[in-house]
């Protein structure tokens, strides 16, 4: 009798113990769940619209609700100008879960260069992951007048090359700002476009002759007719690889043969591997951010977005946020004085 008491007792013990981690993971999603019942997440994106990051934003937000515990409603706000919407995320926004954001991986390193307009420390975000993994470019409008094809092209240009982007801590302007300053290019970088797309805007109405910060996928879905019709060539592209969408345009690193230059290089623009990272105030609570972060990576193996994106000739390779998180990590641990000489190859002044 003693023995079987034991028995029971013992067992039930087991049952109660093993029960107890699901009991709590499913309170913690009903709670979750319950939280984002009849909410609006918002997703604000540091570009004007019409780009390739709002584009790629708006094309995520028509599909993740559905994956997010209680079917919140998701809309997405524009607010152009790095890094005004990454300071507003980080200040400003609700740390409850509803408020997201999409920048540049370069604007969100802006304090490892010493920017005084960064007010937020980029390890203290909660990143729910990035959108894409991809390659940069720059590219000219109709050879720029000058029949320019590659960046040795760009280089011996004899005009001044007018190249357009939104800040001085954006790619658009970041990318072209080192050609100028490492490779002597004959350039000049005007800001204040809130976009890639208000960029080609002016190209097509020829106020600029030029654009960086264009990503591939970017390409794909907002810049193909032109590509396709010969009015847009890329000239060089950033990746450790060719990128057939790019054509003939340059490696760059084929023309950096100082090794210190390279690593530089690296710096700048393997950046722009954390194609578009999504990220939501610190503070939000954990058990949000985790949701978040599942939500993100299954929308992308959703049936009805694979569809879309094929479509529209997408391909994405989202990145976890766990690896975001610790890619930035390892980001802001160069040291100081490599991070100060690609801060001097990207800044104007």
């Amino acid at each position: 009798m003693t023995s079987f008491v034991h028995r029971a007792v013992f067992g039930a013990a087991v049952v109660l113990a093993a029960s107890a981690p699901f009991s709590q993971s499913a309170s913690a999603a009903d709670a979750v769940a319950d939280f984002y019942k009849d909410k609006t997440v918002t997703i604000t994106v540091g570009y004007g619209t019409g780009g390739g990051y709002d584009t790629m934003t708006r094309f995520f937000a028509r599909h993740v609700g559905k994956h997010i515990p209680g079917n919140p409603n998701i809309i997405v706000q524009n607010m152009p100008g790095a890094p005004r919407s990454t300071n507003h995320l980080y200040n400003v926004a609700p740390k409850d879960g509803t408020a997201l954001g999409v920048f540049a991986a370069a604007t969100a390193l802006e304090p490892l260069f010493g920017s005084d307009q960064a007010q937020f420390e980029t390890e203290k975000f909660e990143w729910i992951g990035s959108l894409d993994r991809d390659v940069n470019s720059c590219a000219v409008w109709k050879g720029a007048g000058q029949n320019i094809k590659t960046l040795p092209d760009l280089i011996a240009a004899k005009k001044e090359v007018i190249f357009g982007a939104s800040t001085a801590a954006a790619t658009s302007s970041q990318h072209a700002v080192f050609l100028k300053k490492m490779l002597k290019a004959n350039l000049k970088v005007i800001t204040g476009y809130e976009g890639t797309n208000a960029v080609k805007l002016a190209m097509q109405r020829g106020e600029m002759d030029a654009a960086c910060g264009l990503q591939a996928n970017s390409v794909r879905s907002a810049y193909m007719q032109e590509v396709q019709n010969g009015e847009l060539n890329f000239f060089v592209q950033f990746g450790d690889k060719p990128v057939p969408l790019f054509g003939d345009a340059t490696v760059l690193n084929v023309m950096l043969l100082n090794p210190d230059d390279r690593q530089i290089a690296d710096l700048i623009f393997k950046q722009t591997e954390l194609a578009r990272p999504l990220a939501a105030p610190p503070g939000t609570p954990k058990e949000r951010v985790a949701t978040l972060r599942k939500a993100m990576l299954d929308t992308f193996k959703d049936p009805a977005m694979i569809a879309e994106a094929q479509k529209m000739g997408l391909d994405f390779n989202p990145i976890s946020g766990e690896d975001v998180a610790e890619m930035f990590a390892n980001f802001m641990k160069t040291p100081k004085e490599l991070a100060k000489k690609a801060a001097d190859y990207t800044q104007p002044n």
